[in-house]
């Protein structure tokens, strides 16, 4: 199976494959490199693959193999190891007078060679396991980046001799535990806060709608688990999941890998991967054969581009944005790689391997040396999409391992001169297990100024980079920090980024945009949409009086009683304070109504005055006709306390002269009513009824009507008066100020006592339209009657569904119209004799004084 699978990987990864065609040289060289040392400190790399001659079912080992070199970046790990041990080995003060060596053995998951390479490190020989045979070779700790894979295979054997392993890649908590894992010390800063780090910059863009692409790894759940709650912490949604397994391009079948890369992803265009080591390469390999464009990447440190003969504008991963941890340069690195070459280290064979493909060599036929290759050939002339001489995040964890190891002797060696000073400047051996007292707490400054803390429980915080890549013009690959997040920093100051910086995919000059739905705007509302996530919702606008002040709030908020939503509905506004005022047109209208009809009672009762004497006036009670018009011209004045602003005395007046001054009209036409009746029931002397009408016993009912009424009015003012009262609701953008009726009770008892007596008098009224005589007012205070009792019935229905001012002006319409009929029913027909046919009265006037010449005789 194992050819099978190295050849699959041939096939399909062809960008990270070099052909060699001088197998023979390759093979005869040693893909171990060691150097001797004082002291030796062992590390493993992946560097490349194994291809075997072997069949596709025989799969027996044998030495026998094509050498597949992986990218550049595998190979910058190793430089920076031998450079940290060149490093510490110049160094006067650590380490004095001890040299530091190093093996480095390929690792390839899942193959035979890394338990050979084991055992090489533990016993320093390949021939019999478990038996030391060279102590000045056995090395004092082991560097590897660790996985899962790697902890399977090689940490139950070196856990054996409590040989110490100082991992260099990403942070795993799951190996904090000292009892589970005692030899074990992570040199890597923790991901704490990857996740509030990624989630910040999501807020900062205004990005809701994010896609997670995320390997099937324990530590892959982890960050999923964390992300996913701060990003419902932070009300941003997933758009989707899609879980990559480690092993997805060697296993998948063809047709399935599309599964890896879902149409799901096209509804976000920001999707966020995490990667453990082992599966960057199969991520990165899913989102190029998908031709995923268009999108931000948003990354962890782990995540490595490959732009290796990309084009600009297909390159599904120019713009990428990784969170890298934030680390100062470590002065001379560049130089040492631009001074290594395989002439300078002929022993390495690594450096022969990625000689032979980057600068065109060949190799000699006597002793397979390099030969013919491109003059002056340096690492750091290679462009940067080949390789980079900027120490990568796992090559800064690499660097870091070599001097905690170093430290971790140091000490040891001290410990050991106090106990026993050395003799003859010889290296006394101690056992490896002895590292791990000092691994454990060891805690130093590295060249750079850096912090390098081993103690898993006192790890300071993570500070990030946020690193920008992208691939113009082709092959640059250029690399910029365009921000910072720092978990330390006061709230809302965590993350800075500067987005003019920030080449987004394809050139984008404008800031993407990722979200479900668009942003409601104020004035409008979100509302959920039924059955997806919260970040996909429908704008609803606000409902009157209603607001929202920002954008996509889920509640809009009512504005207070003395305030009103603009016609956008983002403020509200202070309402105006307003009542029904003489300015106003209806106000005027209604006042000058009043007014005139004030003049034009006042001029009929004029006119009744100047013609006291004539039957027109005299008939049905002349005194009862000048209290009726005064009474009338009252009713006029009064529908002017209703106009102007209110106060405590025109809403306690406004009610009580309307009940009383309407009490006495209404009694009043009563009156007449009645003394009409009696004056056709008194033709025969004698008789009772004549005398009541002599004795103006009719007039008696307007005073005691009046008082009733008066009585009335007093218990409603002295129980729940009127007051001042304001109206927020019925006109848009007002206030009004009215005279709440305080009782309910006592003014519809008012207003039904009102209404009573007016039925009452249209039906005496009514009964007697018929009597003769000359000015008979039976048939006027019929219609008077009638067009009063109209207004009112009107009125009430037409009060209650008014509101503000319309309900003030009705009332005063009802007031003008119901005393402007009595005035028209029963005194204009009067004033058009007195006026147009005064020939009329004259007759009237000599029939009268017949007829009483004819009753003097009679008697």
């Amino acid at each position: 199976m194992l050819p099978f699978i190295a050849v699959f990987l041939l096939l399909q990864l062809p960008s990270s494959v070099s052909t060699i065609d001088k197998e023979t040289c390759i093979s005869r060289r040693n893909t171990s490199v060691h150097k001797d040392g004082d002291v030796v400190i062992g590390c493993f790399l992946y560097l490349y693959f194994y291809i075997y001659y072997s069949g596709m079912i025989d799969i027996q080992p044998t030495r026998e193999f094509h050498v597949i070199q992986l990218t550049a970046s595998n190979y910058q790990n190793y430089l920076a190891f031998i450079f940290a041990i060149d490093e510490i080995n110049r160094n006067p003060h650590l380490l004095p007078n001890i040299s530091l060596g190093y093996e480095v053995h390929n690792f390839i998951s899942s193959h035979w060679r890394i338990l050979e390479n084991s055992f090489i490190v533990l016993t320093g020989q390949h021939e019999i396991p478990n038996y030391i045979c060279r102590r000045d070779r056995m090395c004092a700790a082991v560097l590897t980046e660790m996985s899962w894979e790697t902890s399977a295979q090689i940490g139950p054997l070196l856990e054996l001799y409590r040989f110490p392993q100082v991992t260099f890649g990403s942070f795993d908590p799951t190996l904090m535990d000292s009892g589970q894992y005692p030899s074990f010390h992570q040199v890597a800063p923790k991901d704490t806060y990857l996740a509030l780090a990624m989630v910040s910059l999501m807020l900062h863009f205004h990005w809701t709608w994010v896609g997670l692409l995320i390997t099937e790894s324990h530590k892959g759940l982890q960050f999923l688990s964390d992300i996913r709650a701060e990003m419902d912490r932070n009300r941003v949604c997933v758009a989707f999941v899609n879980m990559v397994s480690t092993v997805a391009v060697s296993y998948h079948p063809a047709g399935k890998k599309n599964d890896i890369l879902t149409v799901v992803m096209s509804s976000a265009n920001v999707v966020v991967i995490y990667c453990d080591t082992d599966s960057a390469n199969d991520v990165n390999y899913s989102i190029v054969q998908n031709l995923v464009t268009w999108k931000v990447w948003v990354t962890n440190s782990q995540w490595h581009v490959d732009l290796t003969g990309r084009n600009f504008i297909s390159d599904p991963l120019n713009g990428i944005l990784v969170f890298s941890h934030h680390r100062e340069e470590i002065s001379g690195f560049k130089d040492f790689v631009r001074a290594a070459t395989p002439f300078k280290y002929p022993e390495d064979t690594y450096l022969v391997m990625y000689w032979f493909k980057k600068f065109d060599c060949s190799f000699s036929e006597s002793d397979c040396a390099l030969k013919n290759c491109t003059p002056n050939a340096s690492l750091a002339l290679l462009p940067l999409n080949s390789f980079e001489t900027a120490m990568s995040d796992k090559s800064y964890n690499i660097y870091n391992a070599v001097y905690a190891v170093a430290h971790a002797l140091h000490a040891t060696v001290l410990e050991e001169v106090q106990m026993t000073p050395l003799r003859n400047k010889q290296v006394r051996m101690f056992p490896p297990w002895k590292l791990h007292l000092f691994l454990k707490t060891i805690q130093f400054s590295n060249p750079a100024g850096d912090l390098v803390n081993l103690d898993d429980r006192q790890k300071l915080d993570s500070e990030y980079d946020i690193v920008n890549f992208w691939n113009f013009p082709e092959g640059l690959r250029l690399k910029f920090k365009v921000g910072t997040f720092s978990s330390q920093a006061p709230h809302g100051h965590k993350m800075t980024v500067s987005e003019d910086m920030i080449e987004w995919a394809a050139g984008d000059t404008e800031t993407p945009h990722s979200v479900c739905s668009d942003s409601c705007s104020p004035g409008f509302r979100k509302s959920p949409q039924e059955g997806k996530s919260a970040c996909c919702f429908d704008c609803t606008p606000c409902v009157d009086n209603e607001i929202t002040n920002d954008t996509d709030m889920e509640q809009c908020v009512k504005c207070p009683d003395d305030q009103y939503a603009n016609n956008q509905r983002d403020h509200c506004l202070k309402k105006s304070v307003t009542f029904l005022t003489y300015e106003d047109p209806l106000g005027k209208a209604l006042s000058g109504t009043a007014l005139s009809l004030t003049v034009l009672t006042a001029a009929v009762l004029g006119l009744f005055v100047k013609h006291r004497d004539t039957p027109i006036v005299k008939a049905n009670n002349r005194a009862l006709s000048y209290t009726l018009l005064i009474s009338l011209t009252c009713c006029f004045l009064c529908s002017l306390l209703f106009l102007g602003r209110p106060n405590t005395a025109t809403c306690i007046l406004q009610q009580t002269m309307f009940g009383l001054v309407f009490t006495v009209a209404v009694s009043t036409v009563l009156a007449k009513t009645i003394t009409v009746v009696l004056a056709f029931q008194a033709t025969a002397p004698g008789r009772r009824m004549r005398q009541l009408l002599v004795s103006g016993a009719p007039n008696s009912i307007i005073p005691i009507c009046s008082l009733i009424q008066l009585s009335l009015c007093g218990i409603w003012m002295g129980t729940n008066p009127p007051y001042i009262d304001t109206d927020a609701h019925s006109e848009h953008g007002h206030i009004i100020i009215v005279c709440n009726k305080g009782s309910l009770t006592a003014f519809y008892c008012v207003l039904g006592y009102l209404g009573s007596l007016a039925l009452v008098s249209f039906t005496v009224a009514f009964l007697a339209r018929n009597l003769p005589d000359t000015f008979n007012e039976a048939k006027f205070l019929t219609f008077s009657m009638l067009v009063f009792c109209s207004v009112w019935v009107t009125f009430l229905p037409v009060y209650h569904s008014s509101k503000g001012k319309a309900m003030v002006a009705m009332e005063v319409f009802s007031i003008l119209a119901s005393s402007a009929g009595l005035l028209g029913c029963i005194f204009v027909p009067k004033c058009y004799i007195i006026l147009a046919k005064p020939e009329k009265i004259f007759m009237a006037g000599i029939r009268e004084k017949t007829r009483s010449l004819r009753k003097k005789s009679y008697h």
